[in-house]
């Protein structure tokens, strides 16, 4: 699909994907610096976990979700799930016209970060498969020990409105990353930054945690800029929210998270 033709301007929305709820920690981080964009998330949890799927299943689910946010006139994608910008965004770019935003692990700042040179990653199977994982990650590994950890079982768990329930796996995965004597514990899928405060618990407090939501919200707004897409003029917006397989559990995961301004529809994609 070549969206040239498409009457893309800086009022069209912003579009998210994600493979289920996981990508509004990233939809929030960037709601909050660009308040003023209307948005449509895109909440695919029918094919929900993708870090547990194949490249290739990966790569479809994000073609298919790519078409169906530019056929709602996004102006912009973020590609809000480690998993599939890990396995996906290179072909997304190289056959789409709009901008990408990806989101992958922050092992770069954790290093540079890092003083007893020990990094924590916690992750989906997919994500620390990925050819964009190991490269990136190797750059670092002649001086810094990574612990690696696929948190199996957690994104089922917060898809069904159960985080309350992750804390025995967390202190499962989290264990060898303690025992390692990490001081950065990185968070390499957009569902893990729900799980935070049930992870402050387990940790030392001098373990820092990394996310990648902010510098997504920031990544976002740069490209905006730079292509002349960025909204200039406030204006009352309305963010749609889209899921293909269950509408109450999304309803109330917006409720819980405190997101007021929405409109939340269920639609087969």
């Amino acid at each position: 699909m070549n969206t040239s033709n498409l009457n893309i301007n800086s009022q069209s929305p912003i579009g998210l994907f994600d493979s289920g709820l996981g990508g509004l920690s990233i939809w929030k981080e960037l709601h909050a610096l660009l308040p003023n964009e209307q948005t449509i998330y895109l909440a695919d949890n029918k094919n929900a976990p993708y870090g547990e799927k194949s490249k290739d299943e990966i790569i479809s689910f994000s073609i298919k979700n790519t078409e169906y946010l530019i056929t709602k006139g996004c102006k912009i994608i973020v590609v809000a799930c480690n998993t599939a910008t890990t396995n996906a965004i290179k072909i997304l770019r190289e056959n789409y016209d709009v901008p990408f935003i990806g989101i992958e692990p922050a092992i770069k700042p954790a290093a540079l970060q890092s003083k007893t040179h020990k990094i924590g990653v916690l992750a989906t199977k997919g994500t620390l498969s990925s050819e964009l994982f190991i490269s990136t990650s190797n750059q670092f590994r002649d001086s810094k020990d990574f612990v690696e950890v696929v948190g199996t079982g957690l994104v089922q768990l917060i898809e069904e409105g159960r985080i309350n329930e992750t804390e025995e796996l967390l202190r499962n995965y989290l264990a060898p990353m303690i025992k390692a004597d990490v001081d950065n514990i990185v968070l390499g899928c957009s569902h893990y930054p729900f799980l935070i405060p049930i992870i402050k618990k387990i940790i030392p407090e001098h373990i820092n945690i990394i996310d990648s939501g902010i510098a997504v919200a920031k990544q976002t707004k740069n490209i905006l800029e730079q292509n002349g897409l960025l909204l200039a003029q406030p204006k009352i917006t309305e963010n749609y929210f889209y899921t293909n397989a269950n509408l109450l559990l999304l309803t109330q995961f917006l409720t819980q998270n405190e997101v007021k301004t929405n409109k939340v529809f269920f639609e087969e994609f």
